[in-house]
């Protein structure tokens, strides 16, 4: 029995310490944007817009922006990710007021709507803090203008306009570049040339290793090196008698143009000699 109840604390530890490594993975596992509306209404298109957007989930974005000597502000931005995990706010766009510290939501993740052209995607976080004095005290929301920019994984992220003089629909809007929004670039060869392409590297493959098998396995010399050799010098007769056949301008039974010397052309040998021409 002591030993039972001896082991029962070191027991009770371990659930502790489990309990707290479990809770602090749950924490550091952060959340990612949720498209208003149902799971099941979520199109195929904003889901492949947002995984488009996953390469820049890692990074954080900043601008100050300062309206005389009463007001600046410094604007934190994270794309689907947010700004600060530890407040479990769903923060995605988050406004510090630089003279008294008072953070203000602008746009959450959890409310995200996302939409594309050619060369740019636009990312909207909605249900942001309610405006005080302005916008019939509607909530803010961010409107993130992504545009194409190839070799660059993001930059440029600054604030445009604060547009807060309506009634409602207000909103802040912000840019920056990214590759990410580019459209995929289409490939410049044609089919015949990928086929062209094709077949020039199999006749490449086909001579250098057929050569190589002939010389080195074989033990082939000279013309016999070639893969086939036989066969493609009788293809090449063939062709050879297949033009002559086709291309050919005369009748196939018109004589030759020439004749060979035969020996009914030889006369019979002179019995006349030279003998009279040498000297006495």
């Amino acid at each position: 029995m002591p030993e039972i109840y001896s082991s029962f604390p070191v027991c009770w530890t371990l659930h502790w310490q489990l309990i707290n490594v479990l809770s602090r993975a749950e924490q550091s596992e952060e959340r990612s944007c949720d498209v208003i509306g149902d799971e099941s209404s979520e199109s195929q298109m904003e889901r492949a817009l947002l995984k488009k957007l996953e390469p820049l989930s890692h990074m954080r974005f900043n601008v100050t922006v300062e309206k005389g000597k009463t007001e600046s502000y410094v604007y934190h931005f994270r794309v689907c990710r947010e700004v600060n995990s530890t407040l479990h706010d769903f923060g995605g766009l988050v406004q510090i007021d630089r003279h008294n510290g008072k953070t203000t939501v602008i746009g959450r993740i959890n409310e995200t709507q996302v939409f594309n052209g050619s060369d740019w995607i636009m990312l909207i976080y909605k249900g942001g803090d309610s405006y005080g004095r302005h916008c019939s005290g509607e909530k803010r929301r961010a409107v993130i203008m992504i545009s194409c920019k190839r070799g660059v994984t993001a930059s440029s992220f600054s604030i445009i306009s604060e547009e807060r003089e309506k009634e409602q629909e207000c909103f802040y809007l912000f840019e920056m570049d990214s590759s990410v929004a580019c459209p995929a670039e289409d490939s410049h060869l044609s089919v015949g040339s990928i086929l062209l392409i094709t077949f020039v590297s199999l006749i490449a493959v086909y001579i250098i290793g057929g050569f190589l098998y002939q010389r080195l396995v074989v033990g082939a010399k000279g013309m016999e090196q070639i893969p086939h050799f036989a066969f493609w010098q009788d293809l090449g007769n063939l062709v050879a008698d297949g033009c002559d056949f086709v291309c050919r301008s005369k009748p196939r039974n018109a004589p030759a143009a020439y004749r060979g010397v035969g020996d009914d052309q030889l006369g019979e040998e002179s019995e006349e000699r030279d003998d009279h021409l040498l000297p006495m």
